[in-house]
């Protein structure tokens, strides 16, 4: 099997834990990377995994989704009024995200969701994602790779 890695470095968004007992609990913010880890068993006609330079679709979706954005817990119980501050206020205060778990470990779960049937579409099947590594302020990380079977 031949594999590449694509890194997406220091998007800003916050995130609430709110499950936490302490300071995570509250909205607060990380420079988050992303490692996509690629694999296939044949290379295409220029030799690569996947190319690059046509990931466009992955890195534009990542913008228009977490940069600066607020990613919240779909379960969080101050959701809906932590919605609400958007509709009453008459302006857009925050960008909002919701995830089933926004730790780490969630949105790596959820990222590679998100990015292995763009993959697949964009290689017609040859290749896939193995894993994604999410990195929060460059200091801790976790890994989302689905079982095998």
């Amino acid at each position: 099997m031949f594999t590449c890695q694509k890194t997406y470095s220091e998007i800003p968004f916050a995130h609430r834990q709110h499950r936490h007992d302490g300071h995570c609990a509250q909205i607060h913010g990380h420079n988050w990377s992303f490692t996509f880890t690629f694999g296939c068993e044949e290379l295409d006609e220029c030799g690569f995994v996947v190319d690059f330079g046509k990931l466009k679709p992955l890195r534009v979706w990542i913008d228009e989704n977490l940069d600066h954005a607020c990613v919240f817990n779909r379960d969080d119980p101050l959701l809906a009024d932590i919605l609400k501050i958007n509709e009453t206020s008459g302006c857009r205060i925050y960008k909002e995200f919701i995830v089933d778990l926004c730790s780490s470990e969630g949105l790596a779960r959820h990222l590679y969701g998100v990015a292995n049937p763009m993959i697949q579409e964009m290689t017609r099947g040859r290749a896939f994602l193995l894993s994604i590594t999410v990195t929060e302020d460059a200091r801790n990380s976790a890994t989302y790779a689905p079982v095998a079977g």
